[in-house]
């Protein structure tokens, strides 16, 4: 006679409605960001900005303690301004002449789609002409009048923001003791927010550290390849490396593309290529890692799912913050017992309360000292200087 079979084990109902609750809350708040992206992608920017002014403020104070503590907001405001207005006249001026080459490339063009043409045995090619006619720039013309509108538009609402959060920073800490009366449920909401801050301006500083390392060899390769607009193309080389994994791709395979359009010989536009893709390579692959060591702690597969979401939600901004975001989601997550495997299964060690190994009150690219790291991890921490 058979042994009777054992009871498949059964899950509790309470685990299956916690479950069902998190999917649930999961995609009421994907709609809603969805639905309300007009208002939350200008917030978004503008807490971004803030994070990055608030490093900037600490950074000015930790190298030129000689200057007033009340000064160094003034100055890390004026120095963002300026810096703003710098990229925006050098992509002015660089566009216009960019646009104007594109004219003079015509010819080259309409030989180039010839011999792809004739590679696929069309017998009368098109020319660039009728491809433009074909593709109706004016509509197309019109989107981009449009979008432009949309971003001016972004841009006042984000500088608007970015003003309030700014103005309403030194309420913050009140705020944290009427919402936690509590002092171990404020401390743990202060170390909480000062790991996601810190996670955010590392990933800023590792990001910004390493896409002027790439922009800046991208443009001796280009200027040594007689590239035209070497510099306009390190530029947008530079913002790229912001979007995760996009951001390469665009790196390495744009400048060559229009390398086929302005060389004569094509082997100068796929030696380009490959010096693009290693220096890329190298700098992704082995200074990146160094530099950003722990502070994240998230899972490459996260990164990607993030970039996909995020972009998918909100458009290239979206794609700009998918990483800070979904740390701060990841950290906020870790909060909660019943959304913890979330946060586990966004780290990449299952620990995502290790978000980083340094003090709170660091300057961005700070390491910790030996000597510290471990009441760091306690939470050993007071509010400091904060958005």
């Amino acid at each position: 006679m058979a042994a009777p079979r054992p009871a498949p084990p059964t899950v509790p109902p309470a685990v299956i409605s916690k479950t069902a609750l998190v999917i649930l809350a999961v995609v009421a708040c994907g709609a809603v960001l969805y639905w309300l992206r007009g208002m939350f992608t200008p917030l978004a920017l503008a807490l971004f900005l803030a994070v990055m002014i608030d490093g900037l403020v600490r950074l000015i104070r930790k190298h030129a303690p000689q200057l007033p503590k009340r000064a160094a907001l003034p100055l890390a405001l004026l120095m963002s301004v300026l810096v703003f207005i710098a990229a925006a006249l050098f992509i002015a001026d660089n566009a216009a002449s960019f646009a104007l080459q594109l004219v003079d490339y015509t010819p080259r063009l309409n030989q180039l789609i010839a011999q792809i043409a004739g590679m696929f045995g069309m017998e009368v090619p098109p020319t660039v002409t009728e491809l433009l006619r074909r593709l109706n720039p004016t509509a197309f013309v019109r989107n981009l009048a449009s979008g432009l509108q949309g971003f001016a538009s972004d841009a006042v609402f984000v500088l608007i923001y970015l003003g309030f959060i700014l103005a309403s920073r030194r309420g913050w800490e009140r705020k944290i003791v009427g919402l936690f009366p509590e002092r171990e449920k404020r401390q743990e909401a202060v170390e909480a927010f000062l790991r996601i801050r810190d996670g955010v301006e590392q990933y800023l500083w590792v990001q910004t550290v390493t896409g002027v390392m790439i922009a800046v060899a991208s443009w001796i390769a280009m200027a040594v390849a007689g590239l035209d607009n070497a510099a306009f193309w390190a530029f947008l080389i530079f913002i790229a490396s912001y979007i995760p994994i996009i951001g390469g791709i665009v790196g390495i395979l744009l400048p060559p593309v229009f390398g086929l359009v302005q060389f004569a010989d094509y082997w100068v536009a796929f030696a380009l290529l490959g010096v693009l893709y290693a220096i890329q390579f190298v700098v992704g692959n082995i200074v990146q890692p160094r530099m950003q060591g722990r502070s994240l702690n998230m899972d490459p597969v996260a990164v990607l799912l993030a970039l996909a979401f995020w972009g998918a939600l909100w458009g290239l901004p979206g794609m700009f913050l998918s990483t800070p975001l979904t740390v701060m989601t990841m950290v906020i997550l870790a909060q909660f017992a019943g959304t913890r495997w979330i946060a586990v299964l966004l780290s990449e060690d299952g620990e995502p309360e290790r978000l980083r190994e340094r003090d709170t009150d660091h300057t961005p690219g700070e390491k910790l000292p030996a000597d510290k790291r471990e009441d760091a991890h306690r939470g050993k921490t007071s509010v400091g200087s904060s958005t």
